[in-house]
């Protein structure tokens, strides 16, 4: 860093994202001491869950901070680099983790636990930034979006293995920076398309649905009848579909755990199970909507005050905010929330190197798929794949790889002049 930069370093980085991140990290807090049935009266019990996420948000901070006096370099130079002990640990866990929850997802180091599927999202993006910008693929051909997939998907088969189904999904969210650096768009609808059929799967026989998609691709077929190479591409898409579902039904079957499958099926309508499987979502529901307007008040929610709602300092922890602080208190999450995707994205888009752009789509991308899918599942719209709200949701793996990823972002745009 020169003279002239290190002068200018407070001027350069983006103060108002760091106010965010850190009224965000206070709510959670606030959250998680209120989420504690029958909360210790002391705020600073270091024993307890909320006092150790005030040691986690201080040592965040200072991992933050120590990450912008680093030259904006260092990140893509050492990305393969970083990309690889993140896979490493991901490997280590599978041998020595401590199974959570029916997840084999976490390192112990003494009293603190180290969950390395949050460190590989910013290793990927690292990685994925640096290939994009250090070979500048044509992402409309093969051989560069294999390359690309091929560094999305090996993180997400190693972190399958745990088994963590809902930090393998959020891998799923790289696709958009992807698309915004040239990816066509087709193949997005083709993934969504995916995803319909594998629901329609699950409502419909596979009579019916291979019917309809027949007959779909009749008709696509005879109104183009005079464009080979168009009816071809639909012919193959058509028995491709329908390859599919068998593939879809497999996986439903066999890949999935039972109780993923029972949240799937809860979500769609084709089982109810308000005592068991469903109780979590139920309880959530409840504590959000009592809150109404304006919260019952800090403290006062008793749905979090008695513990009715599981995981609600972690995964289920919108429920606290909804209770205790009503329609007001979810709205400024919200707003937080979309004013920091909102910033990222501009940020992004200012600077000028792929690499820091690529980046910041994903760091954007990231952080709007947790927010959208732990909010949704709370609210009962999505299923259960337990994922963390960020800057919120207790854990020190959870809070410490986010501000990895935003704090990169922040440094590498301090220095976007500077930095090609």
């Amino acid at each position: 860093m020169t003279t002239q930069q290190n002068d200018r370093f407070f001027f350069n980085v983006d103060w108002i994202t760091i106010l965010i991140y850190v009224a965000l990290c206070l709510i959670g807090f606030v959250n998680i001491y209120a989420s504690i049935p029958r909360a210790d009266s002391d705020i600073f019990s270091f024993g307890s869950n909320y006092g150790k996420q005030l040691i986690f948000i201080f040592t965040g901070l200072i991992l933050g901070f120590s990450i912008l006096l680093l030259d904006a370099k260092f990140f893509s130079v050492f990305s393969p680099i970083i990309y690889g002990v993140t896979m490493f640990l991901l490997l280590v866990v599978l041998v020595v983790g401590r199974n959570v929850g029916g997840n084999q997802a976490w390192i112990p180091l003494g009293s603190f636990r180290l969950q390395p599927s949050e460190l590989a999202k910013f290793g990927t993006a690292l990685l994925l930034a640096r290939y994009v910008s250090s070979f500048n693929p044509k992402l409309t051909t093969l051989k560069p979006v294999l390359i690309a997939a091929a560094i999305i998907i090996l993180p997400m088969c190693l972190i399958m293995l745990q088994p963590d189904a809902g930090s393998t999904l959020v891998f799923l969210s790289f696709m958009f920076p992807l698309y915004r650096e040239g990816l066509p768009g087709y193949l997005l609808i083709l993934f969504w398309g995916m995803v319909l059929l594998f629901i329609l799967n699950l409502y419909l026989t596979p009579l019916v649905l291979i019917s309809s998609i027949l007959a779909i691709g009749a008709l696509f077929i005879y109104y183009n009848k005079k464009k080979q190479q168009r009816m071809i591409m639909i012919g193959v898409i058509t028995f491709a579909a329908i390859g599919y579902l068998f593939i879809a039904k497999v996986i439903f079957e066999k890949v999935l755990q039972p109780h993923q499958q029972t949240r799937i099926e809860l979500i769609l309508g084709l089982k109810t199970d308000p005592k068991g499987a469903g109780y979590n979502v139920n309880q959530s529901k409840i504590a959000i909507g009592s809150g109404q307007a304006t919260g019952r008040g800090f403290l006062q929610g008793t749905q979090t005050k008695y513990g009715y709602v599981p995981e609600q300092s972690t995964d289920f922890i919108f429920s606290t905010i909804g209770e205790e602080w009503g329609f007001a208190g979810c709205f400024v999450v919200i707003a937080l929330y979309l004013t920091m995707l909102l910033r990222v994205v501009n940020l992004a888009e200012r600077q000028r190197s792929t690499f820091s752009r690529v980046y910041g789509y994903c760091v954007a991308s990231i952080i709007f798929f947790h927010v959208f899918i732990n909010i949704g599942m709370t609210i009962g719209i999505i299923p259960v794949i337990g994922i963390p709200l960020p800057f919120i949701s207790y854990g020190g793996s959870s809070l410490w790889s986010f501000t990895v990823l935003l704090f990169i972002f922040l440094k590498l745009d301090s220095n976007r002049m500077g930095f090609i």
